[in-house]
């Protein structure tokens, strides 16, 4: 693949993952987009759980499974490494916009808060778990964790080195700051819905299951110093017994 081609590609894949991560927030908090996780109309019951689950599966699959190192061992003898991830990239993005326009509402009221310092408050820790994702990715190296590091080396005719272990900022305090952040998001509403409460719980526990193959990744790739730092820090939570 071209070394210009190679990167406009990546760059296509960042400006994408900017337009789902944007859409995601709209979606989840039902602002200001025109499709979003209470909106619309539903097929019955069944039919809307079976689509929702589905689609929450497909981007499970996808998003975990690719990640894994046999997978992109094994990916990379047909996609060049420069654009490896760049293509992860791509396809979650893909994945995750057919989930907002197939999404099916589930209406009914789990909870909802009518007083108004109550709804401010959720709404605050609503767009803290977001902004707590979106910084956390700038803490590490966000550029390198969506793939524009990489084809921009590539064009460069720079070898790509990783980045390697390192733990600044919130890191410091738990292992898992991104997912942490999303966990926070996708809870904080003061209008639960059932198909709010379907992704959340949906998402949550796919969150912790991934976290748990995304730990021994880890301590595959860094070995002695990711498993101190496992000793030492929490994963979700900043503390440590």
């Amino acid at each position: 693949m071209g070394k210009f081609v190679a990167f406009l590609y990546g760059a296509c894949a960042y400006v994408l993952f900017l337009g789902a991560f944007l859409y995601a927030i709209g979606f989840l908090g039902n602002l200001a987009v025109p499709k979003s996780i209470d909106s619309g109309s539903a097929a019955g019951l069944g039919t809307a759980l079976v689509i929702d689950v589905i689609l929450l599966g497909l981007f499970a699959f996808q998003h975990s499974g690719m990640a894994r190192p046999a997978f992109k061992r094994w990916w990379t003898r047909i996609v060049p490494e420069s654009v490896e991830r760049s293509t992860y990239v791509l396809l979650t993005s893909l994945l995750l916009f057919l989930l907002f326009w197939q999404w099916q509402p589930l209406t009914g009221i789990v909870w909802k808060v009518e007083n108004p310092g109550g709804r401010m408050v959720l709404w605050a820790i609503f767009w803290l778990g977001w902004f707590m994702v979106l910084i956390s990715t700038f803490m590490i190296n966000h550029f390198d964790l969506f793939g524009l590091r990489q084809v921009y080396l590539h064009l460069r005719g720079m070898p790509y080195r990783p980045v390697g272990f390192r733990a600044p900022a919130f890191y410091k305090y738990l292992r898992h700051p991104i997912m942490l952040g999303f966990l926070i998001a996708f809870w904080a509403t003061p209008d639960m819905t059932f198909g709010h409460l379907l992704f959340a719980v949906a998402t949550s526990g796919y969150i912790l299951i991934a976290l748990q193959l995304e730990e021994r990744d880890l301590v595959r790739l860094h070995g002695d110093d990711y498993q101190r730092y496992q000793q030492r820090v929490g994963m979700l939570f900043p503390f440590k017994k």
